[in-house]
């Protein structure tokens, strides 16, 4: 017990003197963001136990893969900082276990569960007893499960099996709860929640202790104690699967001793581009990354196909270029202080050998993709190819910019611990590039989809001229960028410390107050929804004559107020983006 407390106030002392700049921002908007769906998941729970059911198996699955696409998940503390101590694995995973529970997301999670207490109080004194145990048992469960999930999947990530398959089932669940409104609709259709989905439910971990206490509201207290016993039971398996996983992961990967043909490149450039290659088929982390990408624009553009539209599929060859970009802006920062080589290599073109490997490596992907989905669904050809072609030179543009502009300090490949998806300290700041760059590559396409709706076909010319140009601009702007800081990219990457903003200068977007940051972070976050979603595409639908209303609110509406609606969601949109970037700028005696 000793050494649990003083792991937890260890974590403490951390968040506590960690909870500035950059990360106090992501700190708030995600504890925003989770009580809004914490106040929800209460919500729900005056509604009845099926829902509520269903809604904590959210949160479940939310817990067990939202790690995979936020750098591996919390880790203030890691195992191999213990290892030195000669802790009992199972000593070990139960002092890790109690720091689990000092953050933010434990305690969103908790206020969520507190509908357990709701639910109990409404159908009596015993179920509401009954509810006090059974949802800490179940924050436990959700804690535990989330532990054990990355344990596997960074011993899955040491194999190219493992990486490929962790990245298919990250990308198919993450894509459907992103689309989760085809599934309210599929089962709008059908009349509600089907019952084998409620059954399944009631009967996965998330929802033992609901079923626990529907048991003690009906006064059957054996299956009460029957369930509120399992859920002890689970929590001690995966506790010492946890500590069988902790002593997994002290051991270090083996790099391969199989010979490697050599590189043959004449030219810099191809020498970067062979390299990247190469590192692009063996990394792991970026083959997982890859596959992610892929699995998430398949099954986001096939997930309509529950409520009977295949008007989607064409669209995951676009996607998955956004998502490709998105997974890939950290380039420089995965490759750790391995920038010394280029800095030492006078003229080496190191931003386009990496452009150019991206496109090998993405390009084939899609094309293929947005080729064939295109052709089954008989269209919309312009629209697909202009998108296409767009996307691929922004993002190739985008990349190169990110990892240079935006990098964040990552750990050396050949240091990286256990979890391999962490390979940066802050990986809230990389998850915000990520959301930028996935909402910056979208924008790219914005020239090409508007040409393609007014001019047809003209649209794919349009949409060339914009990858071109932002392919050849922002790679140039990088490489400038590069040239002229590479040494304090070098040091920031060697120290973790960013380089001091000069005097009377813009100030950078993590010393600007929090107000400014929690404002600039919202409006980046949401401004996608009415840009794109209910303004862009509500347009397109509307000037293509598609029948199809989905779930674009000015469909809805009488057709005299269709178009009004449209061109106010895209004013807005372009309100909340402006706002963003207004609430980003500061100078720094705003900052002081």
């Amino acid at each position: 017990m000793a050494v649990a407390l003083t792991m937890a106030q260890m974590k403490l002392a951390v968040l506590r003197n960690s909870m500035s700049g950059q990360r106090a921002g992501f700190v708030v908007m995600g504890a925003i963001g989770g009580l809004v769906l914490a106040a929800g998941t209460i919500f729900v729970a005056f509604s009845g136990p099926d829902l509520l059911a269903a809604t904590y198996a959210v949160w479940m699955l939310g817990w067990i893969f939202g790690p995979a696409f936020a750098g591996g998940g919390d880790e203030t503390l890691r195992p191999e900082y213990f290892t030195s101590l000669g802790l009992p694995p199972r000593r070990l995973a139960s002092g890790l276990l109690v720091a689990a529970f000092v953050g933010v997301a434990p305690a969103i999670s908790l206020l969520a569960l507190s509908g357990l207490a709701v639910f109990g109080v409404r159908q009596g004194v015993a179920a509401a007893l009954v509810s006090l145990p059974a949802l800490l048992l179940q924050l436990a469960i959700f804690v535990l499960v989330s532990r054990v999930a990355v344990a596997v999947l960074g011993l899955a990530l040491r194999s190219r099996v493992g990486a490929i398959g962790a990245g298919l089932v990250n990308g198919m669940i993450l894509a459907l709860m992103g689309q989760i409104w085809v599934v309210f609709v599929a089962l709008g259709e059908v009349g509600g929640i089907p019952p084998v989905v409620t059954t399944l439910a009631r009967y996965l971990p998330s929802g033992w202790g609901l079923a626990a206490v529907e048991a003690a509201a009906s006064a059957d207290w054996a299956r009460a104690g029957a369930f509120l016993g399992s859920m002890a039971v689970f929590i001690a398996l995966l506790l010492a699967a946890w500590a069988a996983l902790l002593t997994r992961r002290a051991g270090s990967a083996r790099a391969a001793t199989r010979g490697r043909r050599p590189i043959r490149a004449t030219t810099a450039s191809g020498a970067v581009l062979a390299k990247e290659l190469r590192t692009w088929s063996r990394d792991l982390v970026r083959t997982h990354y890859l596959t992610f990408a892929l699995a998430y624009g398949l099954s986001f553009a096939a997930a309509p196909l529950l409520m009977g539209w295949a008007g989607m599929l064409p669209w995951a060859g676009p996607i998955f270029v956004v998502m490709a970009a998105g997974m890939s802006a950290n380039l420089y920062g995965t490759d750790g202080t391995a920038l010394w080589l280029t800095l030492m290599s006078p003229g080496a073109s190191d931003v386009r050998g990496r452009q150019y490997a991206w496109l090998l490596t993405v390009a084939p992907v899609a094309v293929v993709l947005t080729l064939c989905l295109t052709a089954v669904t008989g269209g919309p050809w312009p629209l697909m190819l202009a998108l296409l072609v767009a996307l691929l030179g922004g993002g190739a543009g985008l990349v190169a910019l990110a990892s240079v502009y935006a990098l964040i300090p990552g750990t050396d490949p050949h240091r990286r611990g256990g979890n391999p998806l962490r390979y940066t300290e802050d990986d809230g700041a990389v998850t915000g590039v990520v959301y930028a760059i996935l909402a910056l590559a979208a924008l790219t396409a914005l020239p090409a989809a508007i040409a393609t709706a007014m001019f047809g076909w003209a649209g794919v010319g349009v949409g060339a001229v914009t990858g071109v140009l932002c392919y050849w601009g922002f790679g140039l702007l990088a490489e400038r960028r590069l040239v002229a800081q590479g040494p304090e990219l070098l040091d920031m990457m060697r120290t973790g410390r960013k380089p001091a903003s000069k005097p009377g200068g813009r100030t950078r977007f993590e010393e600007l107050p929090l107000r400014r940051r929690v404002v600039a972070g919202v409006c980046f976050s949401v401004g996608a929804i009415p840009l794109f979603p209910q303004g862009l595409l509500a347009g397109y639908f509307k000037a293509s004559g598609n029948s199809t209303r989905s779930w674009f609110l000015a469909l809805y509406l009488p057709p005299w107020l269709q178009w009004p609606t449209i061109v106010f969601m895209v004013l807005l949109g372009i309100a909340v983006y402006a706002t963003g970037v207004i609430a980003s700028y500061g100078h720094k005696k705003e900052a002081a």
